[in-house]
């Protein structure tokens, strides 16, 4: 029987995989951060292709029937390739089943698609913000995503540097994080006054979502004392991933008993990481808020 595994460059996926636990807790995961090459952000698309698809490699090797590359990054410049390129192979339809030992069906998916398949549902006027880091800026894949299911859109991205060093140095709740949120928050709404949803577009920042969220209701709230409805800025919503991906993923085993036959269900979750064990687990727990025990590799 086989595991879920959620893979990231870093910490940020942690998130996602705690969502999805809690929409599917009966499931086995197996969780790889590739901490000791993070951030994935700063490399070529070949070597963010080549890592990624170093760990997801390992996951299949350890029993992982679906692997979530719960990172943004590697959905935007490694996973179309994988799938295209790669998966073929694994799974034996060029003619080669000894591949896979024959037997299990394997398959990998991102945390793009989901996220914005939510967005045209939630936005009133049309006029959507994308928070993320740099590197998921320049790739456009929110905006060439929500270009295909969406006609329409006004779409806006705004990167945010600093917000993911923040976290990981748990720094998140300090009067430098709230200085750095309110900086970004500015900036996009600058660009367009009329956003009314806002896409979390970094796995990372949901552990700073009550702090914009309550940037934005001060705002609205000095704005509309400022100028009175209609010329106030609409209502602002922010949207994370985590329970986006986890009822996505929900779904897709509906839709593909292929591979929901497959999976274990003893409700168990490990944790690997290429950095020090002991550091990821102390800085994964903060994530969790709960503590793990992860174990090192090297690929």
């Amino acid at each position: 029987m086989a595991k879920i595994g959620v893979f990231d460059s870093g910490y940020g996926g942690l998130t996602i995989l705690e969502a999805i636990r809690r929409e599917l807790p009966q499931y086995d995961y197996l969780y790889l951060g590739d901490n000791a090459r993070a951030p994935y952000g700063t490399h070529s698309f070949d070597v963010i292709y080549r890592y990624t698809l170093e760990a997801v490699k390992y996951l299949f090797a350890h029993d992982c029937a679906l692997v979530i590359l719960a990172c943004n990054t590697a959905s935007a410049k490694a996973l179309r390739t994988i799938q295209q390129r790669d998966l073929p192979l694994i799974n034996g339809e060029n003619g080669d089943a000894s591949l896979n030992g024959g037997m299990m069906k394997r398959n990998v998916l991102g945390v793009i698609r989901p996220t914005v398949e939510a967005v045209p549902a939630i936005t009133k006027t049309g006029h959507v913000g994308i928070l993320a880091t740099p590197a998921t800026v320049s790739s456009e894949s929110y905006v060439l995503e929500l270009e295909k299911i969406a006609e329409g859109l006004q779409v806006t991205q705004q990167a945010c540097p600093l917000w993911v060093p923040l976290i990981e140095n748990n720094e998140h709740n300090s009067p430098g994080a709230k200085y750095f949120v309110g900086k970004y928050l500015r900036e996009i709404l600058a660009k367009d006054p009329l956003i009314d949803t806002l896409v979390l577009g970094c796995t990372h920042y949901p552990l700073l979502k009550k702090e914009i969220d309550h940037w934005l209701a001060y705002h609205q709230e000095i704005e509309e004392s400022e100028f009175p409805t209609p010329i106030s800025s609409p209502q602002i919503q922010t949207i994370a991933q985590g329970e986006l991906v986890a009822k996505s993923l929900a779904d897709y085993l509906k839709r593909h008993p292929e591979y929901r036959e497959q999976l274990s269900e003893g409700g168990s979750c490990s944790y690997l990481t290429t950095e020090n064990a002991d550091r990821f687990s102390q800085s994964a727990s903060h994530f969790l808020h709960s503590p793990i025990m992860a174990n090192h590799i090297d690929f």
